[in-house]
């Protein structure tokens, strides 16, 4: 560790006090002694309208199809309790960490874990591509922009001394009106997205970055939280990386969990994955060693999944003392072996995948081992400086929790049965962007909505406004708009927008 980062405190000033809303004027709050101003930020998002949605958003398997499997709010929930365990543990055994004014203050990973899926729209990843399309000329859609947005600008919250309708009218909204270093912890990626993309080579590839809208504001953040003088190429907290990392180990196990619940696979299809799946998956955790451990060897095969998969499941093909006894006398057969140890492998893999208890023991032992996992590594530009410290997993942990990812996203998320729910998913966005992008279609917004709409006069202003509305909206929610838009059998026009 560098000794002259001992001359910089983890939080500044500015990181605590909330003397002034995010655009700079006066807000009228006091310093509370009983709480800190990230406390503050915690309530705020846990009473806000876009965090109790995520109970309606879709994780994995679509919404509503059995209370067993996790949404976005539930997905969330485990994502700080993971991210907050990881920040309480780094404080205790990192050096970096070790001085009191060097301690990461777990309420930051927490609200910013909390907050990190706000921003996705219903049906998931496709309803995402469905705005990103319909956006691509106004700057795009994205998760992650969405986020901060949300948090900036979009979500309600009137402060003391605040002119609701001055802010309206210029566009001047303070969303939620978080810290700096809150806003910071949310803020993944370091790019402005453009806002024409006629330029990608890739169709169907989300660039991720903040809108042209909240340029100005990152800039802010970036002079609230970094010391005069240090302008990095890519700024990216502690907290931030913390929160990456507990959202990773999240997804990379307990979307396994819901995919043995619902029958799409067991531990003994991982281990018999084909050879192809093995190969693509071996490609693609290659491709991420190179970017995240550059000074690594990225080789890795297919042997390399093999092996990490029946570390991880190979529990099931542990035979007992019974089975141990039967092969261990003369004259067995190879075939009765084979036949033993089958069964045996086969008995384990479906009590997993069936039993509640068997399932929580493998997600609790992966989530303390990666957990376990994390080390911290200094900025290269800035190593003096704590607030670019970045948290990332050891390369072994890495490979475990990206394999777990890939496997996920290859087998099942790019599954039929799910890529039909979210086909539909994707045309129901779309066509509810559509209908009000037309002429007249502002009139079918909410009224607050509405209002926005007609004080804007920039066509990207306005097509943000509807994105905004889409974006907020959960899986039912969308269903019961485009119904009103196209069924039948439509609500009653006296049930709120």
């Amino acid at each position: 560790m560098n000794a002259t980062s001992q001359d910089l405190p983890l939080y500044s000033k500015k990181d605590q006090d909330r003397e002034h809303t995010i655009d700079g004027s006066s807000s009228g709050l006091q310093p509370e002694e009983y709480r800190s101003s990230f406390r503050r930020d915690y309530a705020r998002l846990i009473h806000s309208a876009c965090f109790r949605r995520l109970s309606g958003k879709t994780q994995l398997f679509p919404n509503g199809e059995s209370d067993f499997f996790r949404t976005r709010l539930t997905h969330s929930l485990e994502v700080a309790q993971v991210a907050k365990s990881i920040a309480i543990r780094l404080n205790s055994k990192d050096p970096h960490f070790a001085a009191e004014n060097k301690k990461i203050k777990p309420e930051i990973t927490e609200v910013a874990a909390l907050a990190h899926d706000i921003g996705h729209p219903p049906f998931g990843h496709n309803g995402e591509l469905a705005l990103d399309e319909e956006m691509r000329d106004y700057g795009g859609f994205e998760g992650n922009a969405q986020t901060l947005r949300l948090l900036a600008r979009v979500e309600k919250k009137n402060d003391p001394g605040l002119d609701v309708e001055a802010k309206l009218s210029t566009d001047d909204r303070i969303g939620l009106n978080l810290t700096y270093r809150t806003l910071a912890a949310v803020l993944k990626y370091d790019d402005e997205i453009p806002r024409r993309k006629d330029d990608r080579t890739r169709p169907g590839r989300i660039q991720k970055g903040y809108y042209r809208s909240e340029a100005e504001l990152v800039k802010r953040i970036k002079n609230a939280v970094l010391p005069a003088g240090i302008k990095p190429r890519r700024f990216k907290t502690i907290e931030c990386s913390i929160m990456d990392i507990a959202d990773d180990i999240a997804y990379s196990t307990y979307d396994i969990e819901d995919s043995f619940k619902a029958g799409f696979t067991t531990p003994l299809s991982i281990i018999a994955s084909d050879p192809e799946l093995l190969d693509t998956i071996a490609q693609k955790v290659s491709e991420k060693i190179a970017e995240t451990y550059p000074e690594a060897d990225n080789k890795f095969a297919a042997r390399d999944v093999s092996a990490i998969l029946v570390e991880i499941f190979g529990g099931i093909l542990r035979l007992g003392d019974d089975e141990t006894a039967s092969l261990s006398k003369k004259d067995v057969p190879d075939l009765y072996q084979h036949a033993i140890i089958a069964a045996k492998a086969f008995k384990w893999s479906k009590r997993i995948s069936e039993n509640g208890y068997y399932r929580n023991e493998v997600t609790s032992r992966l989530v303390g081992s990666f957990i376990r996992g994390v080390e911290v590594v200094e900025h290269d530009e800035y190593p003096y400086v704590p607030q670019l410290l970045n948290a990332r997993l050891t390369l072994e942990t890495f490979k475990k929790v990206e394999v777990l990812k890939t496997l996920a996203y290859e087998n099942l998320i790019k599954s039929s049965r799910l890529k039909v729910a979210e086909f539909r998913g994707q045309e129901i966005v779309r066509d509810i962007f559509n209908a009000l992008s037309q002429k007249g279609g502002l009139l079918l917004l909410p009224d607050d909505y509405r209002e926005l709409h007609e004080r804007f006069s920039l066509s990207e202003d306005k097509q943000r406004v509807i994105c905004d509305f889409i974006a907020g909206m959960t899986d039912r929610y969308a269903l019961d708009f485009y119904g009103r838009l196209r069924s039948s059998d439509a609500a009653s026009i006296f049930q709120p927008l």
